[in-house]
């Protein structure tokens, strides 16, 4: 058994490595890709099959934003970034329940032992996705605070001479600024690669039905990761878009 913190490399595309996380990362992006074209393709004023589940899907979505916002043209703007974090990093952590994570893949020799290399593996288990999520997230909070309030209002929050305190805070909410990004990344790597872990210490000392509960509570987890990133990336873009004096 090797468990690996980093994403393992499956081949090289020239001198870039192709990890087991970016082809599931790829993978995920695809279907999504996809299930939007099937459903669109023929829109009908009464939904049916795969039309049908989209629409109850983005009307959920839609209204969980809007009960956060209470504002539904800022739940529009909102919602194609957040909708599309919530279902991206749902999927990426479902994965890791996927029967034959961790145990199909390929054999290599490192330091005179031959380890399994799984060709499976949660995108979200790699601290490099989780990093640009959380950088698309907390980007996209500095354009749609820039948008709704203008360059020099949102600035304000950041670069402020109006006093020792006033400058002092800006500081600290520049400061807070890139936190988000490491408080986001390092929360939803940390928790799928400690699941990771968990499932496949309790697939190799008891691999029958052991790991059972565990499958459930890394569901359980899953969602609520996705959940709670979607959530945070929502709070803070409803803040980003209010002046700093409201």
């Amino acid at each position: 058994m090797n468990i690996s913190i980093a994403a393992e490399a499956l081949f090289h595309w020239g001198t870039m490595p192709v990890t087991n996380t970016l082809l599931v990362a790829l993978a995920i992006s695809l279907l999504l890709i996809i299930i939007a074209f099937l459903g669109t393709r023929r829109l009908r004023e009464v939904p049916r099959g795969v039309q049908n589940v989209l629409e109850f899907v983005i009307e959920g979505l839609f209204d969980f934003i809007n009960s956060v916002t209470h504002d539904r043209e800022k739940s529009r703007k909102f919602f194609p970034v957040v909708a599309t974090i919530f279902i991206f990093v749902l999927l990426s952590n479902l994965v890791e329940v996927v029967p034959g994570l961790g145990t199909i893949g390929i054999w290599e020799e490192h330091g005179g032992r031959q380890i399994l290399v799984p060709f499976l593996r949660s995108s979200s288990a790699d601290l490099n996705v989780t990093i640009a999520i959380a950088v698309v997230a907390v980007a996209s909070l500095q354009v749609m605070g820039i948008a709704s309030i203008g360059f020099f209002k949102y600035a304000k929050k950041f670069i402020n001479f109006h006093g020792p305190i006033d400058f002092f805070v800006g500081i600290l909410e520049l400061v807070s600024e890139v936190a988000k990004v490491i408080s986001f990344s390092f929360r939803l790597f940390g928790n799928i690669f400690a699941g990771e872990v968990l499932l496949t210490v309790v697939l190799f000392l008891l691999p029958w039905f052991a790991p059972l509960p565990f499958l459930f509570l890394e569901l359980f987890v899953g969602f609520v990761q996705a959940l709670v990133f979607s959530m945070l990336t929502l709070v803070f873009l409803t803040m980003a878009t209010v002046e700093g004096e409201h």
